[in-house]
């Protein structure tokens, strides 16, 4: 069994003539919590689709590696929440969780119950479902998701339309399940700050093209603070760095200088560059956040992430 637990191939999606997803390769570490981030509209929910079986690709191929001998083998260890919950608002959250238990062959209340504590419904008693806030379908669904144990979740936007405590409820909820379960996790989302203080690993979607992946310590080296340098010969920059104690800086190219230690010492840096002659074009902190990083790269075509 290898150390990623899906790999796509191409997979494309059209509808008609529209291009919906476009030749996307994505891989994905056995344990990780991905992050598949886009704007509306730029592929995320027909990715998730695909990957679940509610449709087929136009285009290319997908593997679940260790969860079954073929695509049939795996959806049975694979847990979706994809748009709205599918729940019956005329059920407590109990017989909702009942209903599909039973097709999976499992009749135990103590079962349904671990799984409702899990989500933080352990309490809602009888409350028809449809009688549930926005969050407690939210987290119903996910309970949903949960049923089977699976190895694999899919979640498509399930922060969406929650109020703040009810993102902080769903985000420790996550976090507590890949903990303690060592699931692995796809979540999609626009919701950059909130996707930062969970995943392990990230996919930016364009215009249904996967731009890039990258790991949260990758991310994080690229959005941290730093001392942004413009000269015409940074080759001599490099000479004052070293001579002054910084060590953590890198050459973009022949006319930049990123420095990502002793920030603060900006003025004394500036002043030694001046005593040694050396002329620059500017200085200044560069200080990237992760929407600024995501804007640049994922966006082609004039649109926002929200």
């Amino acid at each position: 069994m290898s150390d990623i637990i899906l790999k796509t191939d191409n997979i494309t999606k059209k509808f008609g003539s529209k291009v919906a997803v476009d030749h996307v390769n994505i891989s994905i570490e056995r344990g990780a919590i991905y992050g598949l981030i886009g704007m509306n509209g730029a592929g995320k929910t027909t990715i998730m689709k695909m990957l679940s079986g509610m449709i087929k690709p136009t285009e290319g191929t997908f593997n679940y590696d260790g969860l079954g001998s073929s695509l049939t083998d795996a959806y049975k260890r694979i847990g979706a929440l994809i748009e709205a919950p599918a729940i019956y608002p005329n059920l407590t959250a109990k017989d909702n969780l009942k209903v599909k238990a039973l097709a999976y062959g499992i009749n135990d209340d103590a079962y349904l119950e671990e799984k409702l504590k899990l989500v933080g419904l352990a309490d809602v008693g009888k409350k028809k479902a449809g009688k549930f806030s926005l969050g407690m379908k939210q987290r119903l669904g996910i309970a949903l998701a949960l049923v089977g144990d699976p190895d694999f979740l899919l979640l498509d936007e399930p922060i969406n339309g929650l109020d703040p405590q009810g993102i902080v409820e769903v985000r420790e909820m996550l976090i507590e399940l890949h903990k303690s379960k060592g699931v692995t996790i796809l979540i999609s989302s626009h919701i950059l700050e909130e996707l930062s203080k969970i995943a392990t690993d990230y996919g930016i979607i364009s215009n249904g093209k996967l731009i890039e992946q990258i790991t949260r310590d990758e991310l994080m080296s690229k959005c941290r603070d730093k001392i942004k340098i413009k000269a015409k010969n940074a080759s001599a920059i490099v000479t004052i760095l070293d001579s002054n104690g910084f060590n953590d800086y890198s050459v973009v190219d022949a006319e930049t200088i990123y420095v990502y230690d002793r920030v603060n010492d900006i003025a004394t840096l500036n002043m030694e560059i001046a005593k040694a002659g050396i002329l620059i074009d500017s200085i200044g902190v560069d200080s990237a956040d992760l929407e600024e990083y995501f804007l640049k790269t994922a966006v082609t075509d004039g649109s926002e992430i929200k």
